[in-house]
């Protein structure tokens, strides 16, 4: 597992959906999600310190895993197939640690909530992690995966085509 960051939400110009892009923590590839709007604003919430009048379905589940007696102690995007990414909840729960099905979004809303890690398995990143060309800024193509399962990423190929990622090296000098 390989320790990520959330860089920034964005919005694709493709088509409007929201696109978080982890960072990895210690080098310089990074893995963008499509995640629905409620849950882009659930994130972006959080990590601006919006406070709301009334908590989100993300405090809420806190709320409850904190309830039940249990921790979160990081969530791990864990696989990618046919364009849909997975996500486990790792929670301490009376000294056994257990793992949940999630989506990345919820995964990571609920993540930056209780402040725990957040890691992408490597498989995940050699499928989908993009570098940055130092000069250009532009995605660097690997071929990382077989003409088969890049059928099944079309959807994510062409976003990751037409996406300028110019501006982060900008942002983080």
């Amino acid at each position: 597992m390989i320790e990520m960051t959330i860089d920034s939400i964005r919005v694709s110009l493709m088509n409007y959906q929201r696109v978080v892009i982890l960072k990895e923590k210690e080098a310089g590839r990074y893995l963008p999600i499509w995640i629905g709007p409620a849950e882009a604003d659930a994130i972006a919430v959080k990590l601006q310190n919006v406070e709301l009048a009334r908590p989100l379905t993300h405090d809420l589940l806190r709320s409850v895993v904190e309830a039940l007696g249990a921790e979160v102690k990081f969530v791990v995007v864990n696989d990618l197939q046919n364009d849909t990414f997975f996500a486990k909840l790792s929670l301490s729960v009376d000294g056994e640690e257990i793992q949940v099905d999630s989506r990345p979004s919820d995964a990571l809303a609920l993540a930056v909530r209780v402040g725990v890690p957040i890691y992408a398995e490597e498989s995940v990143l050699e499928k989908a992690g993009i570098t940055l060309d130092e000069e250009t800024g532009r995605p660097v193509s690997e071929d990382k995966v077989d003409d088969r399962e890049m059928e099944g990423l079309s959807a994510y190929k062409d976003f990751i085509d037409t996406l300028d990622l110019e501006d982060f090296k900008k942002r983080k000098s």
